[in-house]
């Protein structure tokens, strides 16, 4: 049978300890009210601040630089069905590594942020082609710049609108708002996938072989600016590139 007078005691003892824990942290809590209140405190709450301000500069700056490295701030998703990753042209960027501005590689950065791997596009058999390491089943661009091409997109102007059968083909543009546009069967409805480029980004895009491609200046100030680099040649009116693809450019 228990004794009732131990179980009392034991009972009382853990509501003391309970009481005595309450009355520390009570007591801790205002020996730091009391030492807030002195003037000698004031660094103390000055420098918490600031660690405070600090820490939290630098979680926003790493979300968003993470973003921009990624080339996503809300597009990546329809990024990726265009075949293309986006960067800053300012600080914070991948691409710029001191004021000077930006510099890139568009192969190499192609391949390192994964701008080759996205939607299988098919390519009809009747049409002559050589594969390179990009064939049927994997999209890519550009694996070397066989042939490379600067230009300019004056507003309101458009380049591309065609499909090379004959070479793979790796863009960078940057300028202007863009409007770039990539054919992509698994797009329902349209065929294609769209997407609008800002005048302080720099794009990377891939149009595989057999993939038509478009780049519409759409910018009321400004004259957007590219470069193609060709794993092929292309000749002028060569029949192994179709002109005039879309009509409602």
């Amino acid at each position: 049978m228990a004794n009732p007078r131990r179980n009392s005691y034991s009972t009382n003892q853990s509501v003391d300890g309970s009481f005595q824990s309450q009355t520390q942290s009570l007591s801790s809590l205002s020996s730091l009210k009391h030492l807030l209140k002195k003037p000698h405190a004031l660094p103390f709450l000055l420098l918490l601040l600031l660690l405070l301000t600090w820490v939290s500069l630098r979680l926003q700056y790493s979300s968003r630089f993470r973003h921009q490295q990624l080339g996503q701030d809300g597009h990546g998703d329809d990024d990726s069905k265009a075949n293309l990753v986006r960067f800053k042209s300012g600080l914070p960027s991948a691409i710029v590594k001191d004021k000077r501005g930006w510099l890139l590689d568009p192969v190499s950065l192609a391949l390192q942020f994964g701008v080759r791997e996205f939607t299988k596009i098919w390519m009809p058999y009747s049409v002559p082609f050589t594969p390179s390491k990009c064939d049927l089943w994997s999209n890519c661009g550009a694996v070397s710049c066989s042939q490379v091409h600067i230009g300019e997109i004056r507003r309101g102007d458009i380049r591309g609108n065609h499909r090379h059968y004959s070479c793979n083909e790796t863009f960078v543009i940057w300028g202007a708002k863009t409007k770039f546009r990539l054919e992509n069967n698994q797009m329902d409805g349209r065929g294609y996938a769209e997407v609008t480029i800002g005048e302080d980004e720099v794009v990377v895009a891939a149009s595989p072989s057999g993939t038509a491609h478009a780049l519409v200046n759409v910018d009321a100030l400004r004259n957007t600016y590219f470069v193609g680099c060709q794993d092929g040649m292309v000749k002028s009116n060569s029949s192994n590139t179709d002109f005039n693809v879309w009509k409602n450019l």
